[in-house]
């Protein structure tokens, strides 16, 4: 057997460097590139793996914050429908820790990245070691365990040759279609640099294909018969069709059946807003259209989607006596959810056969008729909250997003993940294309949308790219426009300044709890944050990264600094101070409800009427058995 002499670290890049995914025949790098900063835990080991390949074996970025690569990374592998990812490389201890909300994030949105954490020594030469933890009861366990709930994969290496049966066990989970998510191999720092003769055949050329499962044609054909039997069936678009690349295969089945589409945040751009079997999202945040189309179906067909309590409105959408439910995923699990008929297999071949046995069935024209009305009468109230009297005044919120609709076309992508933007998008936003619409809500990560859209700009080069972010998601994690200045990534952020969290503020004052510490405020003499609002100047520190920054006080200076970022080749601020929504221009009211439990007992007038209207709402969930 011809051998090759190596440490760890270096048998590990050069293994993942000879890694590929291949769909319908075309092939692409698995880890196209590793993030990394570096330590006592990783400089001598993967860091000096990586000199030693060079960018052209292993393209390397450098990060600020180790949170913020997972971030970045994601926001690639979405971008790259989960057929390429980036690798994270972190020292042991607080690198290492800070992985953890990035990696849950990976793995709740079923989205690939790879994490090299150092870890403490195998050999153990001193205990402790700087950063390790101590647990009386486990002398094994390090600060890294932290990541295994967050992990579809982990495996510590505690020996070279243990490296080849984990990275290959590694790679076939981050190819998985139906099992991807964070993926981790501890690396504990001597093992790095410890050498090893590898066998030749490890470093060779492997393509792991990406599956399209076929259906059973059992499950496929109760499919059908449950599609046929149904006069108001309504399909619920979930990432899964994005993933699958499945959108045209969707169209196609709306436009045989007649049956309209809703979507998830996920799913958002299965169809784009003006196809007309669109009815736009679903849900608590989404359009007063499809859930009143959920309400009354009596079949709901979920493509993609693992029905969070956002897309169910906490289990009390679906509320048709016999409503059923029949689901098209890649997981059993997620197929078997709300007691449905399963349809186990990929979302682009299930569409397509199921089509061709549905060929001759289409929903009665009045069905049709209704709902097209229904979403005409939906697309004036988007046009009423986007609406702008004077250009001269500050704009409100949806009137920026307005003003952005008005800017982009098809080619741009627009990112976001948490506060009040995601209802305001996810209700109103005009989705063009399949992959324009990228708003992280599986983990709704404050901090996400920055560093996503780096991720994004590398995986789609040329094209424009948005990051919508509030002041308290800029404030969380605003570091890696450093990197996006860095290496010359022309990302447009947009800042709007509302003074806190204003999302949470709505929702704390819905629930009686009075708006309590949501504002970004000095101290009022009752000691309250309800004094006049903080001096704080993010336009100022976003130039102080390296930004081009425009300030927009006015709708028409708004206009004009969203048109010159967008044809700026370089990373751009566009800063604005937000009005409160009023009567001509704010979104719509929730269509439908969400499940925060509001305090049982209080005697804050507040408080109890907010557990009157919780009670009223609570007793319209229902368990689909």
């Amino acid at each position: 057997m011809t051998t090759c002499r190596l440490t760890t670290a270096q048998a590990l890049v050069r293994f993942l460097a000879r890694q590929y995914t291949e769909r319908d025949g075309q092939r692409q790098r698995l880890v196209a590139a590793t993030w990394g900063i570096f330590g006592h835990g990783n400089v001598a080991g993967i860091g000096q793996a990586l000199v030693e390949a060079g960018a052209d074996e292993m393209p390397y970025h450098q990060g600020r914050n180790e949170q913020a690569m997972v971030h970045a990374a994601v926001g690639y592998a979405r971008q790259s429908d989960r057929l390429s990812a980036h690798a994270v490389t972190t020292s042991i201890g607080p690198g290492a820790t800070n992985l953890v909300t990035g990696a849950a994030l990976a793995t709740i949105n079923h989205l690939p990245v790879l994490l090299l954490p150092g870890d403490t020594f195998a050999t153990r030469p001193a205990d402790p070691v700087l950063q390790q933890l101590e647990v009386p009861h486990a002398g094994e366990m390090s600060v890294n365990d932290c990541l295994r709930p967050v992990s579809k994969y982990f495996d510590r290496i505690t020996r070279p040759e243990a490296l080849i049966p984990a990275a290959l066990a590694a790679v076939r989970v981050l190819a998985d279609p139906a099992g991807t998510g964070a993926v981790t191999l501890a690396l504990p720092q001597d093992v790095q640099a410890e050498a090893y003769d590898w066998p030749q055949e490890f470093f060779a050329e492997r393509v792991w294909r990406v599956r399209r499962q076929v259906p059973d044609e059992a499950e496929l054909e109760a499919a059908a018969d449950a599609i046929r039997a149904a006069r108001h069936p309504l399909v619920v678009a979930g990432g899964g069709v994005h993933h699958s690349g499945a959108e045209d295969a969707l169209r196609s089945f709306a436009e045989t059946t007649g049956i309209p589409v809703a979507s998830t945040q996920a799913g958002k751009g299965s169809l784009p807003h003006d196809h007309p079997a669109d009815v736009g999202g679903i849900g608590h945040t989404g359009t007063a259209t499809a859930d009143e189309l959920a309400r009354a179906a009596d079949l709901v067909i979920g493509v993609g989607t693992r029905y969070s309590d956002f897309t169910t409105a906490s289990a009390t959408l679906f509320q048709h006596p016999g409503v059923r439910f029949v689901n098209l995923n890649i997981t059993g699990f997620d197929a078997h959810k709300l007691a449905a008929l399963p349809l186990v297999g990929d979302a682009r071949t299930s569409l397509h056969l199921l089509t061709g046995i549905l060929r001759n069935h289409r929903v009665a024209p009045g069905y049709e008729s209704a709902y097209h009305e229904a979403k005409a009468g939906w697309e004036k109230q988007v046009s009423a909250a986007f609406a702008v009297d004077r250009e001269e005044a500050p704009p409100t919120q949806t009137q920026v997003l307005g003003v952005l609709d008005a800017t982009v076309t098809e080619a741009d992508i627009v990112i976001n993940a948490a506060g009040s933007l995601p209802g305001d998008l996810h209700k109103l936003w005009r989705t063009r294309s399949r992959d324009q619409y990228h708003v992280e809500y599986g983990y709704s990560c404050m901090g996400y949308e920055i560093p996503a859209a780096i991720g994004v700009q590398l995986a789609a080069p040329g094209r424009p790219v948005w990051a919508l972010v509030g002041d308290g998601t800029y404030l969380m994690n605003p570091t890696e426009i450093v990197t996006a200045v860095q290496e010359g990534l022309p990302v447009n952020i947009v800042v709007l300044q509302n003074h806190g969290y204003a999302s949470i503020g709505g929702l704390s004052e819905s629930v009686g709890a009075e708006r309590f510490a949501t504002g970004y405020r000095f101290r009022a003499p009752d000691g309250t944050y309800t004094g006049d609002p903080l001096p704080v100047d993010l336009a100022a520190n976003a130039a102080s990264l390296g930004l081009t920054v425009l300030r927009a006080k006015t709708v028409g200076e708004l206009r004009e600094a969203l048109a010159t970022a967008r044809a700026s080749d370089r990373p751009t601020c566009v800063y604005v101070e937000t009005e409160t929504a009023d009567t001509v221009s704010g979104p719509p009211p929730a269509q439908a409800w969400w499940d925060v439990p509001v305090a049982e007992t209080a005697t804050r007038p507040s408080a109890v009427e907010a557990r009157e209207e919780y009670d009223r709402q609570v007793a319209a969930r229902r368990r689909h058995l």
